[in-house]
């Protein structure tokens, strides 16, 4: 019998013991945790179909009613999901992503350093504002089209092996960095906000330019860091020869004149932006810029979802002078059930860890943890979260921490957020295994990168990010007061 079919009966089995024998609604919810967490940690099944078990262990071991758990699958952060995605699937449609990359790096031509950073830069921005997957792939078949042009022109050697594999590297490293930079940007962000609210009701979460005001620095500090690694581990052993920027202008050629499909959506993208950066208050100084949310409803009545919906609504709309609209209903089969799912059944998991009293028992047995510094806590939740995401899906991890960590933040007296916003951010940074993160997992199914090369670039790179982040961590009150 497989390790994942006992994990499967061993988890079936427990649960069935606390529908006859369980008494305490912590102990149930402790049970229902456990086998969650080792089912998404060993993929026993697939970890959007384990992120429903609390729509029927929860009623069934009277948890949480059944009316009450249905919901919380479907927030104001799934609307935000789902608005971004179908936006993104509009700027993928009419090729307006792959403009803006192409714009991006052939800024950046001449040595091989400047390359790598040009792509770097353009991946960076796009995995802000779409998902990085998405981002990856496209930017990978470009990089293929320019380490083919590299090996035309100088030889398939040592060499091109190097550049090709740095260029790759140098996109999926980019693609997890830019994602942290804002709230939609990947998805153990969009989980935060979520918990933070479960955790703490009635409290706000930091809003989009709040998060931007501290998370774009962090991840421009990161992207220049992982910049600087690649070029002193593939260019220190190599001797890389300069490539004009003929290829990527020739592929930029390729796409013509702006249509006015791609006008129309960049028109939305900026809008929706825009939208989510003023949509609350935003603090400069002694100035403060008021949200337009709230000069048109009641404090709290919009949120992000609200403009994601909007934007992705205007692009069913508005026409296309090809025929048809911006978008048709086939965008709807691209949005990934699974990752909805997943944020639901994390959201789920909070909630019931929170009503049972869970969440208090446990801050309390970890009480002791007061009596270290508040940087000694951060960094050793950062190192675990950055280390512990290169074996396990980030997100599913994100959701299984941060309601811990949100109580053990309240019980020893630790500004929540200083707690929780660098364990969400130590879950994208991950660098080192090929299954750590989809952009490593794509580059490494190329062929054209070693696992060797990887780790070599990715530890480094993991132990900086654990450093960079506590430092955050322990600024986060200058930045959230």
């Amino acid at each position: 019998m497989t390790k994942k079919k006992i994990l499967l009966l061993l988890g079936i089995a427990l649960l069935i013991s606390q529908l006859f024998f369980g008494q305490d609604p912590q102990t149930k919810v402790l049970c229902v945790t456990v086998v969650i967490a080792l089912w998404w940690i060993f993929e026993v099944l697939p970890l959007g179909v384990t992120a429903l078990l609390p729509v029927v262990a929860f009623p069934m071991l009277d948890i949480m009613p059944a009316k009450k758990v249905a919901p919380i699958y479907m927030s104001h952060i799934m609307m935000v999901f789902i608005g971004g995605f179908l936006v993104a699937g509009a700027m993928e449609r009419w090729n307006l992503h792959r403009r803006i990359a192409l714009k991006i790096i052939s800024s950046f031509s001449g040595t091989p350093s400047k390359l790598f950073l040009g792509f770097m830069a353009a991946t960076a921005f796009l995995s802000m504002w779409i998902p990085n997957t998405a981002t990856t792939v496209m930017m990978v078949s470009v990089s293929l089209a320019v380490s083919k042009h590299y090996e035309e022109k100088f030889g398939r050697d040592q060499n091109s092996r190097f550049f090709t594999s740095a260029l790759m590297i140098s996109i999926a490293y980019a693609a997890s960095i830019g994602g942290i930079a804002t709230l939609v940007g990947t998805p153990p962000n969009l989980a935060f906000v979520r918990i933070y609210e479960i955790v703490f009701p009635g409290v706000q979460a930091p809003s989009f330019a709040q998060w931007m005001l501290f998370a774009l620095p962090t991840s421009l500090i990161l992207l220049t860091l992982a910049w600087f690694i690649i070029c002193r581990v593939f260019l220190r052993s190599a001797h890389l020869a300069t490539l004009d920027s003929s290829v990527v202008k020739n592929e930029l050629q390729k796409l013509g004149k702006m249509t006015a499909e791609e006008k129309k959506v960049s028109i939305v993208f900026l809008a929706m932006i825009f939208l989510w950066i003023f949509r609350r208050d935003v603090p400069l100084g002694a100035f403060t810029v008021p949200g337009w949310g709230s000069l048109i409803a009641p404090p709290g009545v919009i949120n992000d979802g609200t403009v994601a919906i909007i934007c992705a609504l205007s692009l069913f709309a508005l026409p296309s002078e090809q025929g048809g609209k911006l978008l048709d209903k086939k965008a709807f089969s691209k949005i990934p059930l699974e990752i909805i799912f997943l944020f639901g059944g994390g959201f789920a998991l909070a909630k019931g860890i929170q009503e049972s009293g869970l969440s208090e028992s446990i801050g309390e047995a970890l009480q002791f943890l007061g009596h270290y510094p508040e940087w000694i806590i951060t960094l050793g939740i950062t190192f675990t979260m950055t280390f512990l995401t290169e074996f396990t899906s980030n997100t599913s991890t994100t959701e299984l921490f941060l309601p811990i960590v949100g109580s053990v933040s309240k019980e020893i007296g630790m500004p929540p957020l200083s707690l929780m916003i660098p364990t969400t951010l130590a879950a994208s940074c991950a660098f080192m295994l090929p299954a750590a993160t989809p952009p490593n997992s794509i580059i490494f199914a190329s062929g054209r990168v070693k696992v060797s090369d990887m780790i070599k670039c990715g530890l480094i790179l993991n132990l900086l990010c654990v450093g960079i982040i506590t430092i955050l961590g322990c600024l986060l009150p200058l930045f959230l007061p």
